[in-house]
Formats: C-alpha cells, sequence, structure tokens
C-alpha cells in the first residue's frame, strides 16, 4: 500500500515564489511518486559526506546494512567495497529507482544487494549486521519517538562490536567560520543552484529561521518559463544539533565513539557520528 505525502506549508522566499506561480504550481513532498526522480536527480552527483562515511564503513568488515538508501546515493559506493549491503527504504518512489539502479549496475554488485521497502523508525530483518549506515543527515526526518524506535531497532541489528554510522546537521557555534559577529544567522533562507544529473538546473531553498527546530527545504527549476505547469518539491526537516543526538543515543544504550566534522559553511554543519553498544 503507498505511503501518503502531504507537502508541508512553504514560507519564506520560496512560499512567495509559489504564490506568484498561482495555478501553474504543482507542489509535491521530496518522497511522493512525482518528487521522487526530481530528488533524485538533484542530490546524484552530490558526493557529500560519501568519501568520509565510506573510509569509517572500511575500518569495520562484514555486512552492510543502510537505512533510509532513497535512489541510492551511498548504496553504490558501498557495494563498491566488495560488500553485502541491504538497503531499507520507506518510500516506494525511491525504492523503484534504486532497483533500476541496481539493474544496471555490473553483476558483482547487483548480486550482493538486497532491497527492502521497511521504516527505518520500525523494522524487524531477523539478523545482525557489523555496520549499520544512517547518512545524508536523515535522522532528523524522524521525530523523537520515531528516533526512540530507530535507536531499538538499531541496538537489536547491530553485530557485537559493530558500529551504527549517522550523520546530523550540527549547529555552528558562535564565531565560527559561517557566522556572523553574533553567532545569528547571517540569512534566513538560502538559495543553493545546481544542476542535477540530468543537466537540468535547479534552485534549492533552505528556509530556517534561527532557533527553529526545522528546516523547509523546497526544490524549483531554475526557469519556470512563462506558461504550463511548475512541478516544485518540499519537505520539512529537523534541526537535530550533535549534543542532543548523543544525548538521545546514550539513553537508548548506545555511545558516540568519534565525531567528524564534515566540510560545509553556513549556519550548521554536518558531522558524521561513529557509535557503538554500550558496554
Amino acid at each position: 500500500m503507498a505511503v501518503a505525502l502531504t507537502p508541508p506549508k512553504v514560507p519564506g522566499r520560496a512560499g512567495e515564489l509559489l504564490a506568484e506561480l498561482g495555478d501553474r504550481a504543482e507542489l509535491h513532498d521530496v518522497y511522493d511518486e512525482t518528487g521522487s526522480p526530481i530528488y533524485h536527480d538533484f542530490s546524484l552527483k552530490d558526493t557529500h559526506e560519501v568519501r568520509e562515511l565510506v573510509g569509517l564503513v572500511r575500518r569495520t568488515p562484514g555486512a552492510v546494512l543502510e537505512l533510509a538508501a532513497g535512489s541510492g546515493r551511498l548504496t553504490l559506493p558501498l557495494l563498491a567495497l566488495g560488500r553485502e549491503v541491504t538497503a531499507l527504504e520507506l518510500s516506494g518512489g525511491m525504492l523503484r529507482l534504486l532497483d533500476e539502479r541496481l539493474a544496471q549496475a555490473p553483476g558483482r554488485l547487483r548480486e550482493r544487494c538486497v532491497t527492502v521497502r521497511a521504516d527505518m523508525s520500525s523494522f524487524a530483518l531477523g539478523r545482525r549486521f557489523e555496520v549499520i549506515v544512517l547518512g545524508t543527515t536523515s535522522v532528523s526526518l524522524l521525530d523523537e519517538e520515531g528516533r526512540a524506535g530507530l535507536y531499538a531497532a538499531v541496538r537489536e541489528h547491530l553485530a557485537p562490536g559493530g558500529r551504527f554510522l549517522l550523520s546530523t546537521a550540527d549547529i555552528v557555534a558562535s564565531g565560527a567560520p559561517g557566522s556572523d559577529a553574533t553567532g545569528a544567522a547571517a540569512e534566513v533562507e538560502a538559495v543553493i543552484e545546481a544542476v542535477g544529473a540530468s543537466g537540468r538546473v535547479y534552485r534549492m531553498h533552505d528556509h530556517w529561521p534561527a532557533g527553529s527546530a526545522t528546516r523547509t527545504v523546497t526544490i524549483f527549476p531554475a526557469t519556470v518559463g512563462d506558461d504550463g505547469p511548475v512541478t516544485v518539491c518540499t519537505t520539512t526537516v529537523g534541526v537535530l544539533p550533535a549534543d542532543r543526538l548523543e544525548s538521545e543515543l546514550a539513553g537508548a544504550g548506545l555511545t558516540v565513539l568519534s565525531r567528524h566534522p564534515l566540510p560545509g559553511t553556513g549556519r550548521y554543519r554536518d558531522v558524521l557520528l561513529e557509535v557503538g553498544v554500550t558496554a
């Protein structure tokens, strides 16, 4: 049964642009049937965190469980390590895109990957994995109850001595590069232009008022023309600082063994956490 996704209300300049488009705008969640291919195209060439995450996976031999695998931005690099990978994803649209990519991949990669449609906050696969991966700050998609479910499921599926690797968007401290003299954000809504794998150009609006617990990410085509429908994709993402995430993990019997800051600028900077089960 398909999961119905309702796009959130779009704030800021992105909301104004939607209003200007009027009836031409067709708004979708980035993970629904229409939004998934657009998000896939927009993000496929993004190599952020891939090198760092793959480097950490190399340190722990064994099978990998990738949570919130999406269309495979991390799945293919993980398979390239020679590992057995189970890719878990809730969005049917994203999972179909991943299956299509795997069908086109060399047999030596394809035969080592199993895809599973399931919710990362509640899953039971009947086996344990040496490495569990949750990239792209996807932990921020879950509310507090969902994260508690995630942590419990990870403990059930992590092999003894295994590692849980996950990224989160950590807030930049006052005086750090990317913040102003008071530590406040220089702008509420950042706009990033990117060329997708197809060659299409997109503009992503990242709206985050200082102190807000959520960000709204909205993707427009860079050129909308004068007539015809315009597909716009949006989603709301939580802002989950690393200190809070570490505290939640500790309460669930999981210990952060190390933090690995990732390259970036602006009001928040991604950090990769290496986690084990509390002894």
